[in-house]
């Protein structure tokens, strides 16, 4: 079968599109024939091993332990082990795995569950990461509640878009942080109010927020505490900027301590793939509550081409690879 294959870490350059091994499923395990696969910051730290605590997180200090790149996935079910019961062969499905930049991809089973029904496999793969991370973020780690005044920073990108419709959805009035350009998109999936960062300090302190939830991964503690209420909520998701030991990860290691000398909680998010959430997710899809944003798609052969596209900052929503038909 076809995979992006990296044997070292690095830049896009590493990946390169190889002929493999199809995988064999276990007895917990599904085979998905892989239609589409998302793309997302994780698979440039992932191929990069940057941070450097990537690598001490266990995913390979000098390579890659995971030589096939790619997370998000969406396609049918080829096979599936012996103690699989609520999914069989042909089951169109969506979730998460190691390795989907592939044809062909193992999973566990608790990993994926029934492809939302008005959803093409391409918008499918485009949910499980970033929608969970959204869901998490908000209902869980921001204990979010209706009325409550929701900032989303970053709300034009993969978590963001999902994190503005999953607020609505949930009661909250929303504002949005983007750039100009993004604006109209983020006004266009329910945000109540947009915030153009390159115009506007929005932690000068003038308006503060219940729950803030930052997916951009650059703004110091101290600023963000501005503009959350005395007994707000502040969800940090995702690690990008910083130094080359611990990234922007570093915020997400030091709010909690933070949090013991204020009544503000100051938060990192360790978002968990659930297939509970997958269901929670695709009944708001199909509700018409929640819509992928897609930005654009490429064919397998291009993923290092995506991912450079990826990390320039400039997608609106997803990047999706299209795998097969």
């Amino acid at each position: 079968m076809k995979a992006i294959v990296q044997d070292k870490y690095g830049s896009a350059d590493v990946l390169e599109l190889r002929d493999v091994e199809k995988p064999h499923p276990g007895d917990d395990d599904l085979l998905i024939r892989v239609h589409a696969a998302g793309v997302d910051p994780g698979v440039w730290h992932l191929m990069t091993g940057l941070p450097y605590l990537v690598r001490l997180m266990g995913f390979g200090f000098s390579k890659p332990k995971i030589r096939i790149r790619g997370v998000d996935a969406a396609g049918t079910v080829e096979a599936a082990g012996r103690n699989v019961i609520r999914l069989k062969h042909g089951d169109q499905v969506y979730g998460t795995c190691d390795g989907s930049f592939a044809e062909y991809a193992c999973a566990k089973a608790e990993r994926f569950a029934p492809k939302p029904a008005n959803l093409s496999f391409e918008q499918a793969a485009a949910v499980p990461i970033s929608g969970m991370t959204a869901l998490n973020g908000l209902r869980d780690a921001g204990n979010l509640q209706p009325g409550q005044k929701v900032l989303i920073i970053g709300a034009a990108g993969g978590v963001g878009t999902y994190a503005v419709q999953l607020a609505k959805a949930f009661g909250a009035v929303v504002t949005g942080v983007c750039s100009t350009s993004k604006a109209e998109l983020v006004r266009a999936i329910g945000a109540d109010e947009i915030i153009d960062y390159t115009r506007e300090d929005f932690t000068d302190g003038t308006r503060q927020f219940d729950l803030i939830l930052d997916t951009a991964g650059r703004r110091p503690l101290s600023q963000l505490r501005r503009a959350l209420r005395p007994q707000g909520t502040l969800v940090i998701v995702g690690g990008e900027g910083g130094d080359r030991w611990l990234g922007g990860f570093q915020r997400q290691i030091f709010a909690p301590v933070r949090s013991l000398f204020t009544k503000q909680k100051l938060t990192g998010l360790l978002s968990k793939e659930r297939h509970k959430d997958l269901l929670t997710l695709r009944d708001l899809i199909e509700a018409g509550k929640l819509t992928p944003v897609m930005d654009r798609t490429y064919p397998l052969r291009d993923a290092p081409q995506a991912i450079r596209y990826l990390e320039q900052g400039h997608a609106r929503g997803k990047v999706v690879l299209t795998i097969s038909e």
